[in-house]
């Protein structure tokens, strides 16, 4: 007689109730940041397009800041050097708790939400390449804009319309979006860095050190962490690598666990307390206001037809309605028809690639590569804010659409039950 087959190794299994709880505030948190977020890009677009859209370029380069420190930045990029680096410390605050004890800790959970990740960065960049390398005018320099997702969108999206969906599809999204920032940061660092000056990047690495050394032994005061990590971003920016990356490192060194030198009152991990502290500072003043000053560009009709007729633009939409999801989505089915895994039963292939086609609502990060990528001067940079803008917005309304088909479907086909009823 024959033994019986082993099982089937299921992934995109349902989450655990601690996983469940910390995926519910997730989304109550970040579909009001992507509220507050979105106001921002549409009074930028309002105000840019307005009669007093002079005053709004006008303040944009302001500069403010001494000329001796090279802090003499416009108002746009101490909003994007400066402001932004607070959303990148609660991204690294994030992703420390994921890799100490949340999904990204294993790897049997983590492994297929981030070959997904990276499938989703593969193909977007590609497809830009692409249509890029085939047209006169185009440009390679923008080849990693298409490659982000906004976490904040793209949960937000799925918790308004998605609701019907099962639970592992949300632990998925969050997963592969945490993972994806992680990739994101990386190829800031690594591709973005202009000239870089070793004395200022050791500086920097040394405040973090110190950072987290004094996190660890101790509860410091608020204000001297906070100035240990000003003057990291201080001495990154001169460095070279975009200041931003301060705050990933600062929030990465935070640890994720309780210290042995924990004050008695000290109940929950320091990641933990200071995510609770900067994420809203993060979602309602530093975000928007980034959004304020990056995503003005002018919808007058010539404006338009010049972004719709430019290959940067084209390659970014591109990239992100359609290379974005179908680089998640087969990723995924090659990972698991490679390892003769299936999915959960309580999942279709449909559903899992609507989840990916809101993966390919970029933003935040997306407009930050972008301007990293093209000088403000370059002929191209209206028109990859305007592909940024529009690719996100599809990417945005293909998705709601495919989720709500699909939640429907869940409704009128229901899990049958996995515990006895007594």
């Amino acid at each position: 007689m024959k033994d019986a087959p082993a099982p089937r190794k299921t992934v995109l299994a349902r989450p655990g109730p601690a996983t469940l709880r910390n995926l519910a505030d997730t989304l109550r948190d970040e579909s009001w940041g992507a509220a507050l977020l979105a106001l921002g890009a549409l009074a930028a677009l309002i105000w840019a397009n307005s009669p007093a859209g002079a005053s709004y370029r006008e303040i944009s380069e302001t500069v403010i800041g001494p000329h001796w420190g090279e802090l003499d930045l416009t108002v746009a990029e101490w909003a994007q050097d400066g402001l932004l680096t607070i959303f990148f410390f609660t991204v690294g605050l994030e992703l420390k708790r994921e890799l100490v004890v949340g999904e990204l800790r294993r790897i049997s959970t983590a492994i297929v939400p981030v070959v997904a990740a990276i499938g989703g960065m593969a193909v977007p960049a590609l497809v830009y390449a692409a249509i890029n390398a085939a047209q006169p005018g185009g440009s390679m320099h923008g080849w990693a804009i298409p490659v982000a997702t906004d976490i904040a969108f793209a949960v937000a999206v799925l918790g308004a319309f998605g609701r019907s969906l099962p639970a592992a599809l949300r632990a998925f999204l969050l997963t592969l979006a945490v993972a994806d920032d992680l990739l994101g940061i990386v190829v800031i660092a690594v591709f973005y860095a202009a000239g870089i000056q070793l004395i200022w990047l050791v500086g920097a690495l040394g405040a973090i050190a110190v950072y987290a050394w004094l996190v660890r032994r101790a509860r410091p005061p608020a204000i001297l962490a906070c100035l240990i990590v000003v003057a990291a971003w201080y001495c990154m920016h001169r460095s070279g690598v975009h200041a931003t990356i301060a705050g990933v490192l600062a929030g990465f060194a935070t640890p994720a666990l309780m210290t042995r030198r924990r004050r008695p009152d000290e109940l929950i991990p320091r990641t933990d307390r200071y995510e609770h502290w900067w994420r809203p500072i993060s979602a309602a003043f530093a975000v928007p206001v980034f959004a304020l000053f990056a995503a003005g560009v002018e919808l007058n009709p010539a404006a338009l037809r010049a972004a719709a007729l430019d290959p940067t633009a084209q390659g970014v939409v591109a990239g992100l309605v359609i290379g974005k999801p179908v680089g998640i989505f087969l990723t995924t089915f090659a990972l698991v028809a490679l390892s003769r895994a299936a999915l959960d039963p309580a999942i279709r292939w449909a559903d899992l690639y609507a989840v990916a086609t809101v993966g390919g609502i970029g933003f935040t990060v997306s407009l930050l590569i972008g301007k990293l990528a093209f000088a403000p001067d370059s002929a191209h940079e209206a028109a990859i804010k305007a592909g940024v803008i529009f690719g996100s917005l599809a990417a945005a309304l293909i998705g709601a659409a495919l989720l709500i088909w699909r939640a429907a479907w869940h409704r009128r086909h229901p899990d049958p039950p996995t515990d006895p009823q007594p």
